[in-house]
């Protein structure tokens, strides 16, 4: 299942990475793709979309399905 996550706040390379990687520590991601230019990630998998919006906030991002 793919889900796509509008998250706000990316700004260089770093923040696509940061993003990435807190999703990808979520339980149940299989494959995470982030795009800055579209604020958007989307994420592969049967994780919780509530864990990945979680996620990205701890992270320093604001996201939302």
């Amino acid at each position: 299942m793919t889900t796509t996550l509008t998250v706000e706040g990316m700004s260089c390379d770093h923040c696509e990475d940061s993003v990435a990687d807190a999703l990808a520590d979520v339980e149940g991601v299989t494959d995470v793709r982030v795009d800055r230019g579209t604020e958007s990630a989307e994420v592969e998998g049967d994780a919780d979309v509530a864990a990945m919006v979680a996620a990205v906030d701890e992270a320093g991002y604001t996201a939302h399905a």
